[in-house]
């Protein structure tokens, strides 16, 4: 009897030194993505709608203490009140829960001694700053719905969206400007009170100094300048565009410097991650 040839399937191994996923590990990036959504998804009662019923705590206690109908300057108009602070509120609390989000997920590992969940897989520097991105402005745009629902339905409050593009544009831009800013809050802090010293010192102050509650337009010279150098103003600014029509600010120019901002912050984060400074020692 002839010998017959043997035909076998070896798996493909990719010699020592060749990497096996040479582009973007899209299946590590979506699951990446996934596994944080569903971390903050499973109590969204508490990430989610408490933030949302918050945040709409002030319309009430503001529009009550100031009237719905007060008149308010802006971009050389008056708008009513309400409708002023409106869109103001719903960005503002978008920013915060995106902060919220991006500065727990690599703290809490660098803590409860799992930050190797992040760093083992095979995902680059740049798919993990994706990841977590992602997930955070994901729960930054729930909460902003949430909000912007409930103010449909609520009396006196208008918040038709003149320039949807606008609301888009901002809420996505000052979304990543609070992820990111996140990020480098949970490489650099070694424990949670650091986290809240950022939270308490940094971003409220910057979040309430925006002009959420008033028009810069009242200020005296001096301090409507300084309200310039604040990022989060033309976040504000902007976002109020998309829904009233005017701004306190040129349009256009906030939106570019948000674009160059954002793009230096993802930079040093991603240079950050990359050299595992506070993470992989």
């Amino acid at each position: 009897m002839l010998d017959q040839p043997r035909t076998t399937t070896q798996p493909m191994i990719s010699p020592p030194g060749v990497p096996v996923i040479k582009q973007v590990n899209w299946g590590g990036l979506r699951t990446l993505y996934v596994k944080e959504v569903r971390r903050f998804f499973k109590v969204q009662l508490q990430t989610v709608w408490a933030p949302a019923v918050t945040t709409l705590l002030y319309l009430v206690i503001f529009t009550v203490a100031l009237g719905a109908r007060a008149a308010v300057p802006v971009g050389g108009s008056t708008r009513p009140f309400a409708d002023f602070i409106a869109p103001g509120l719903i960005v503002m609390g978008m920013m915060t829960n995106a902060f919220a989000n991006s500065s727990f997920s690599l703290l809490v590992g660098k803590l409860q001694g799992t930050i190797v969940d992040y760093l083992m897989p095979p995902l680059s520097s740049s798919e993990l700053l994706a990841g977590l991105s992602l997930a955070a402005v994901t729960r930054a745009f729930l909460v902003g719905g949430a909000l912007w629902i409930a103010m449909l339905c609520w009396p006196g409050v208008h918040v038709a969206m003149a320039n949807p593009l606008a609301v888009l544009w901002f809420g996505l831009m000052g979304s990543l400007l609070l992820t990111f800013l996140g990020v480098l809050t949970s490489i650099w802090a070694e424990k949670f009170d650091h986290a809240a010293a950022v939270t308490n010192f940094v971003v409220q102050p910057l979040a309430l100094l925006s002009g959420t509650f008033y028009s810069v337009d009242k200020l005296a010279p001096t301090f409507r300048m300084i309200s310039h150098f604040n990022p989060i103003f033309y976040v504000i600014s902007g976002f109020r565009y998309g829904f009233l029509g005017v701004a306190d600010s040129p349009v256009a120019f906030g939106a570019g410097l948000l674009l160059v901002i954002n793009i230096a912050m993802g930079a040093l984060c991603y240079t950050l991650l990359r050299r595992g400074w506070k993470i992989k020692n």
